[in-house]
């Protein structure tokens, strides 16, 4: 370590112990919707979070204090990240931090949170490490403690750790490709497809339902005959993200990924193509093509069908 990093990190270590979130204020009380979305999402059935007793999800516990796309507002508001806190981060960012990764968390559950309770939390800067390396690159670890309460009482502790980091630079060969599907005993088939521009689906030989991925066995009836039918390659949209970051070798940031219903049932996700990223929608009919990349056949999806 350099005379500097070490000027660097005690200066960074001045934080710890200081508020990250001041007067913090969750934005809705605990609600029945919010569970019902949040546990649907994770195919929780749990009978313990729905009816007239129900109480939320103890992994809810960071659900209640988010702030939502706007963000945290600061020095303003019912609810502000304080101003050591930002001056923390401007402070990593000078020094060539400017990346951010989240790296775990850990959680406290002390009592159960019911629909209508208020919730209040406060944060600390729990700790900065010292400069650390990592393949992402070198960066300092940021943890902070949040304190939830409800009507006044302790129901939970989150502990959040960030890696502030300056991004390692890689060298970047011409020769670089995508990366290779992952080909195994079970998806074999698909691939093998794949390189006769067919796009198989699995069909069970017992219920005959469709499924994809390729399964060994059927996740409806549990049958483990099949055969394929092959997919007409007709589909829409029904969900995207545009990726803008991280960079790969191989991939030209932004671009669209697609997960694509079939008219068959199934859902596939691949590239969009063909369409500009922001002209990417929800519901836009595609139509399957196959492109060769190097040496490795992939299916994707062409928009702007007219």
């Amino acid at each position: 370590m350099t005379d500097h990093d070490g000027d660097l990190t005690a200066r960074l270590k001045a934080y710890e112990g200081r508020p990250a979130t001041l007067a913090g204020t969750g934005k809705d009380p605990v609600n029945l919707p919010m569970i019902r979305h949040w546990c649907e999402a994770l195919g929780d059935t749990n009978p313990a979070y729905t009816g007239p007793g129900a109480v939320a999800p103890p992994t809810m516990l960071q659900a209640w204090t988010m702030t939502g796309l706007s963000g945290h507002p600061s020095g303003s508001g019912p609810t502000t990240r304080s101003q050591a806190y930002d001056a923390l981060l401007a402070l990593l960012d000078e020094a060539g931090c400017t990346s951010v990764v989240a790296t775990d968390c850990e959680q406290e559950y002390l009592r159960p949170l019911r629909p209508g309770n208020e919730i209040t939390f406060d944060t600390v800067i729990e700790s900065v490490s010292a400069r650390k390396t990592t393949k992402l690159g070198t960066g300092y670890f940021v943890t902070t403690r949040t304190r939830v309460h409800a009507a006044g009482e302790l129901a939970g502790a989150h502990r959040f750790r960030i890696l502030k980091y300056a991004p390692a630079r890689r060298k970047q060969s011409p020769a670089e490709t995508r990366p290779r599907p992952v080909v195994s005993r079970d998806n074999a088939g698909f691939w093998e497809g794949v390189q006769r521009h067919e796009l198989l689906i699995q069909r069970c030989a017992g219920c005959q339902a469709l499924r994809f991925p390729w399964l060994p066995g059927c996740d409806r009836c549990g049958g483990l005959d099949w055969d394929t039918v092959r997919a007409a390659g007709n589909g829409t949209v029904h969900s995207y993200v545009v990726m803008h970051h991280p960079p790969f070798p191989a991939f030209e940031p932004p671009y669209a990924v697609g997960l694509i219903e079939l008219a068959e049932g199934v859902r596939i996700v691949s590239n969009v193509v063909g369409v500009p990223y922001d002209k990417v929608r929800i519901g836009m009919p595609v139509r399957l093509e196959f492109r060769r990349y190097d040496d490795v056949v992939l299916p994707v999806f062409r928009g702007g069908l007219s």
